[in-house]
């Protein structure tokens, strides 16, 4: 039997470990290559040891790489590389089943010095684990979370901001602009006689139009805008940098799009048409709320000056 250090032995366990070994010297040359890396690359120890690891890799990442292994050459001690900093250093492939997109295997690394007796570091010791399995739940587990929170500021009939993160977002925009004197403008709106619509075709009929008319906004704004459905039939259009000759640009732009959508639900033709206001930020404002509140007060005189109309704050007494 092989006595406990033998070098025998020490390669039978090398050999045999489920994880990546691979030693390197300060040319980056390869001085060992256990049985994982050469299932895994494809390529056997013979072949690479002794070779420029670069060489044989070309596809490695050599700046980064290098970096992290002379650093352990420098500090005289272990170094550590997360496959969420890093995915993968080889392009080895993964034994999941199902990939969910996954294209390779998901990797550990783990850099040990290898010192001579003076206690000078002479190589560097690669040990590559393979984390495939808690990455891939991980990252689903990532994903799954940021898909509750973008669910929970979304409306899930419009797929525009919910009024709760909407307010958030409205709250953040006017102190912003308030700390940094710069413009930023608000329009309400909201369907006309939206009640009719849902008691003459019906509320499917009804939730058609509110998913058309949320498209449309979008059609309209820019990255930098804000749109939440606010209530029922009512939405709010947050514009950042805008004034209010902007904002009513945004609002009949808006309009007539609207206007010009038809709807044929179950063979009926639906007309329909929206009504708001706009009010540009000024000194007068003292909450988000007296903002919300200014163009709530020009919707209403649209919606009392015959509807299918914009109008801006403040309005005509």
């Amino acid at each position: 039997m092989s006595e406990p250090d033998s070098p025998e032995l020490l390669r039978f366990i090398i050999d045999r470990i489920s994880v990546g070994l691979f030693i390197v010297d300060s040319e980056m040359n390869v001085v060992l290559w256990n049985r994982f890396m050469e299932i895994n690359s494809q390529v056997t120890s013979d072949q690479i040891v002794g070779k420029n690891l670069f060489d044989a890799f070309p596809i490695l990442p050599r700046r980064w790489l290098e970096k992290k292994i002379k650093s352990v050459f420098m500090i005289k001690g272990f170094s550590f590389v997360s496959w969420e900093q890093r995915p993968h250093l080889f392009e080895f492939p993964h034994n999941r089943p199902i990939t969910g997109g996954l294209e390779f295997m998901y990797q550990d690394l783990v850099l040990m010095p290898v010192k001579d007796e003076s206690g000078e570091v002479e190589k560097v010791c690669i040990a590559l684990h393979d984390v495939t399995d808690a990455g891939y739940y991980q990252s689903e587990l990532t994903r799954a979370n940021d898909e509750l929170e973008k669910l929970s500021r979304i409306d899930g009939l419009t797929q525009l901001a919910n009024r709760r993160h909407w307010e958030d977002r409205l709250s953040e925009e006017f102190s912003r602009s308030q700390r940094y004197d710069e413009t930023l403008s608000l329009i309400l709106f909201d369907l006309d006689k939206f009640k009719n619509i849902n008691d003459t075709y019906g509320h499917v009929a009804g939730d058609t139009i509110l998913k058309i008319v949320s498209s449309n906004v979008k059609d309209v704004l820019r990255e930098s805008d804000v749109a939440g459905r606010y209530g029922g039939e009512e939405f709010g259009i947050i514009l950042p940098n805008t004034g209010i000759d902007g904002a009513m640009v945004v609002g009949e732009k808006l309009r007539t799009l609207v206007e010009e959508t038809k709807v044929v639900f179950e063979g009926a033709d639906i007309p329909f048409a929206i009504s708001g206001g706009a009010v540009e930020l000024n000194g007068s404002h003292k909450s988000y709320e007296d903002f919300i509140s200014n163009a709530d007060e020009a919707l209403y005189y649209s919606k009392e000056n015959g509807r299918n109309q914009f109008n801006s704050f403040p309005v005509p007494t």
